[in-house]
C-alpha cells in the first residue's frame, strides 16, 4: 500500500497543503488565502483551512477516505512558537493517520537546507530565526506581533502608520511616503485609527470563521491583524528606492533588525542563512551586500520540508 505524506505550510496571510508519495515527489497541492497563525482566533482560522484544503488536494489527486485516513501529516505553523499552541492544535480532530505541529520555522529549516544543517531567517508577515548546526537547534525571535517580530512586513508596516501619524501632526518629518500613507485614509486620522481598532477585514474574516463554526461571534471592535499592516510594507521599499528620506529611515530600522539575527546565527557558526518570506527574499541583494554569500536562498521550500519532517517522523515511530 502507498505511503502518502502531507505537508502543511500555515502562514500569516494564507495556508498552503502538498500532498506527497513515499519518495515525497508532489501528486498534488493546494492554496488558501487565509491567515493561519495559531495566535490569530485561537487557531480556528488555520483549522478550516486545513480541512478545506484536505478535501481539495485528495481530490486533486483522485483520492479518498481511505487515503486521508493513512496519510502521515505534517503542519508547519506560523504562531506555533508557543509549545502550549502547537499541542492544542496537534490535539484539535484531523482524519490523519498521524499529525505532527511544528513551528513554521522547523519546516522553513527543513526545506531550506533539505533536512541537513544551516539557519534561516524567515521575514514575512512576521519573523523568526532557527538553525541546526552540528545536531544543535537553535532558535530566536518568532514571539509574534505584539512582543516580537521586529524584522516583519508586520512590524515595518506599522511603524510607516505610527511615523506618518506623527507626521501628519507636524512632530516628525513628512515625506511623500508618509503623505501616501495618509492619503489611503483620506488624510484623516480618525480614520486611520478606526481602522486600527476594529479593522473591517478582521471583522469579515471574523464574521466568516463564525459562520463556519470555527470562531465565537464578534462581540467588539476587531483591532487589525499583523497582515493588514504588512500590506504598506512594500510602499517603504518602494519609496526608498526614489530617495525618500522617511521610507530610507524605516529600512535601516528593518536592516538593523535583521543584522542582529544574522549576527547571532554567524556567531554560532552557521555557514549557510536562507531567508524565506516576501520581504526578506526581496531584500536578499541587499543582504547578500551587508553579509556576504552566507545569505543565500532555500534550496527547497517550506512545504517540502513539512514533508521531511513528516517521514522523519514515520519512520523512527
Amino acid at each position: 500500500m502507498t505511503t502518502y505524506y502531507v505537508g502543511v505550510d500555515g502562514g500569516g496571510t494564507r495556508c498552503r497543503m502538498r500532498l506527497a508519495d513515499e519518495n515525497l515527489e508532489t501528486i498534488a497541492e493546494s492554496v488558501i488565502d487565509s491567515p493561519s497563525n495559531l495566535q490569530v482566533r485561537n487557531g480556528s482560522a488555520a483549522f478550516g483551512s486545513i480541512q478545506e484544503l484536505t478535501e481539495s488536494v485528495f481530490k486533486k489527486a483522485g483520492l479518498g477516505a481511505a487515503a486521508i485516513a493513512s496519510a502521515h501529516a505534517c503542519f508547519g505553523m506560523a504562531g506555533g512558537r508557543l509549545r502550549s499552541a502547537r499541542e492544542a492544535f496537534a490535539a484539535r480532530t484531523f482524519p490523519f493517520a498521524h499529525v505532527e505541529v511544528y513551528d513554521d520555522i522547523d519546516i522553513a529549516q527543513a526545506g531550506a537546507h533539505e533536512g541537513g544543517d544551516g539557519a534561516v531567517l524567515i521575514i514575512g508577515t512576521g519573523s523568526a530565526g532557527m538553525g541546526m548546526m552540528d545536531g544543535t537547534r537553535y532558535q530566536i525571535g518568532g514571539w509574534g506581533f505584539l512582543v516580537g517580530d521586529t524584522m516583519s512586513g508586520g512590524i515595518l508596516g506599522r511603524e510607516l502608520v505610527r511615523l506618518s501619524l506623527l507626521a501628519h501632526e507636524g512632530l516628525d518629518e513628512q515625506s511623500d511616503l508618509t503623505r501616501a500613507l495618509m492619503a489611503r485614509f483620506d488624510n484623516d486620522a480618525d480614520k486611520l485609527m478606526a481602522w486600527s481598532f476594529n479593522n473591517p477585514d478582521a471583522r469579515a474574516e471574523m464574521e466568516e470563521l463564525f459562520s463556519l463554526g470555527y470562531s465565537p461571534e464578534p462581540s467588539g471592535p476587531v483591532p487589525a491583524r499583523p497582515a493588514d499592516y504588512g500590506q504598506f510594507a512594500p510602499m517603504v521599499l518602494e519609496f526608498a528606492e526614489r530617495g525618500d528620506p522617511v521610507a530610507g529611515r524605516l529600512m535601516a530600522f528593518e536592516h538593523a533588525a535583521i543584522d542582529q539575527y544574522v549576527n547571532w546565527f554567524k556567531s554560532r557558526g552557521a555557514k549557510s542563512i536562507a531567508i524565506v518570506g516576501g520581504l526578506g527574499q526581496r531584500l536578499l541583494p541587499d543582504l547578500i551586500a551587508r553579509h556576504g554569500p552566507i545569505m543565500c536562498l532555500p534550496k527547497k521550500d517550506s512545504m517540502h520540508g513539512a514533508l521531511i519532517l513528516a517521514r522523519r517522523q514515520h519512520q523512527s515511530a
